[in-house]
């Protein structure tokens, strides 16, 4: 039968796992959103996976294992939209998109499409603005830039969620007075993390410009291929209608990709490298390509997207596949978390690509590359000079290796480590950083201009200045 809401069927043919088929039907499109109700009076949705011929699979948003064929099934003729206005801001909601907040479901000024629509790369203009976290490691080597995709690699048992949730509280835009908005995705977290997300943000009260999107293990899994696209499209509309700088933090993408190998096998789909879809790369292409900025608009969607290595693994195909899409990686190190060292985040295989277009006078200062630099290259040669403690002994180091080795130890202790509590500006963060240097004769700063030296070197700070001449 016909009706103005969309097509609607009585009983399907099969159940198999998650998944739905319904033979008969007519006009249905590939991806619109599906209605759902059982026998007993229970709506679930669901989204149209594929189409042929007559023959439809609906894809359950949720475990459709043990329902009777006796289903009513009505296909909307539309994609899964969401309402979005100013007042998602401060809300929680689930994988679906239902309040978690003891409130009723937003008034929308308008309804989108979770899968958004490409920016025409034409309109793309480059990421150039910071994004302040108050993390040294982060601010000062591996700076985030308004409109970059940053991904956060880590292992099981690392401190991830707790530095995710100091970037959602802490992070904010320098400089100019701006808006600013944090819309966190949780995929596939524990029950008790999810809530330390949210007490996180309440407490500090950066629950007033930040939104939620919660999908915990207990949750059906496939709304976890739901969850990010519901929270960018959140995102794009608050950076490109409301004219806002967005950090989105996602995580964990390793569920997600987990989710999305469930219903490829469900499909009975080719796999191919270890068991994942084929269309792995594009599927994340298409959520992570989701953020930048667009010329003439004010606004930006930044990703901070969690990406878990099996193993440690960094070959795995997530992680990999992440490393190529997004503008760089910010490395969880577990040797550092095994020292006590928070956030255990290791600085030499970290990148920043677009770190040098954000930085500099008028954004963050003008010596900040140059400090960046001196910083890698004296802790590089710190650490190589760690390893070679263990095979000659501290006394078997010449004096210069024992100054950069004693170097490396206070970089981490005193730049890397931070309170889980603690917001460091990158003025703070420089200064740190200066301190730092002069533990090293002058002559070794070779990647720091002379001027910014006499600028900055604690010692030359400290010595009165000469007024000149008029």
């Amino acid at each position: 039968m016909v009706e103005e809401a969309g097509l609607a069927y009585v009983g399907v043919n099969e159940v198999r796992g998650p998944l739905l088929l319904v033979q008969g039907v007519r006009g249905v499109s590939f991806g619109e959103n599906v209605r759902i109700m059982t026998p007993a009076g229970e709506e679930m949705i669901g989204r149209v996976l594929e189409i042929e011929e007559d023959k439809a699979v609906v894809q359950v948003f949720r475990e459709a294992e043990g329902l009777s064929l006796d289903l009513a099934i009505r296909f909307t003729g539309e994609p899964f939209q969401i309402p979005v206005s100013d007042e998602l801001l401060g809300r929680v909601f689930s994988g679906s998109f239902k309040p978690l907040d003891h409130m009723p479901m937003p008034i929308g000024e308008d309804y989108r499409d979770i899968n958004g629509s490409p920016i025409n790369p034409a309109a793309r203009d480059c990421p150039n603005e910071p994004i302040q976290t108050g993390i040294s490691a982060i601010d000062g080597m591996n700076t985030l830039v308004r409109g970059q995709k940053l991904g956060i690699f880590t292992e099981y048992g690392l401190p991830h969620n707790m530095l995710v949730a100091q970037i959602a509280r802490q992070s904010t835009v320098v400089g100019k007075e701006e808006e600013f908005a944090v819309v966190l995705a949780t995929i596939g977290v524990m029950h008790h993390e999810a809530e330390f997300f949210i007490r996180q943000l309440e407490e500090t009260g950066a629950i007033l410009r930040a939104m939620v999107v919660l999908n915990r293990a207990g949750d059906p899994a496939l709304e976890r291929l739901l969850t990010p696209r519901i929270a960018l499209t959140i995102a794009e509309y608050l950076a490109f209608d409301l004219d806002m700088h967005v950090l989105v933090l996602i995580t964990d993408m390793t569920n997600y990709g987990e989710a999305l190998r469930e219903v490829a096998v469900t499909r009975k789909e080719v796999l191919t490298r270890r068991g994942y879809p084929g269309y792995l790369y594009s599927d994340l292409a298409s959520l992570y390509e989701r953020c930048g900025r667009i010329r003439g608009r004010k606004g930006s969607v930044t990703q901070l997207p969690v990406v878990t290595m099996p193993g440690g693994d960094i070959t795995h195909p997530i992680p990999d596949l992440t490393g190529y899409i997004t503008e760089g990686q910010l490395i969880l190190d577990r040797s550092l978390h095994a020292r006590g060292i928070y956030p255990p985040l290791n600085v030499l295989p970290s990148l920043s690509r677009l770190m040098k277009d954000g930085i500099g006078a008028e954004k963050t200062r003008e010596d900040h590359r140059d400090v960046s630099n001196q910083l890698y290259m004296a802790y590089a040669e710190g650490v190589k000079c760690r390893g070679l403690a263990r095979i000659v002994g501290v006394l078997g180091l010449t004096e210069r290796e024992r100054v950069y080795l004693k170097f490396a130890e206070e970089f981490e202790k005193k730049f890397v480590s931070q309170g889980f509590y603690e917001n460091r500006p990158i003025e703070r963060t420089l200064e740190i950083a200066w301190d730092l240097l002069a533990m090293l004769p002058e002559y070794e700063l070779i990647r720091v201009r002379e001027r910014y030296i006499e600028k900055y070197h604690p010692k030359h700070r400290s010595r009165p200045r000469v007024a000149e001449a008029a």
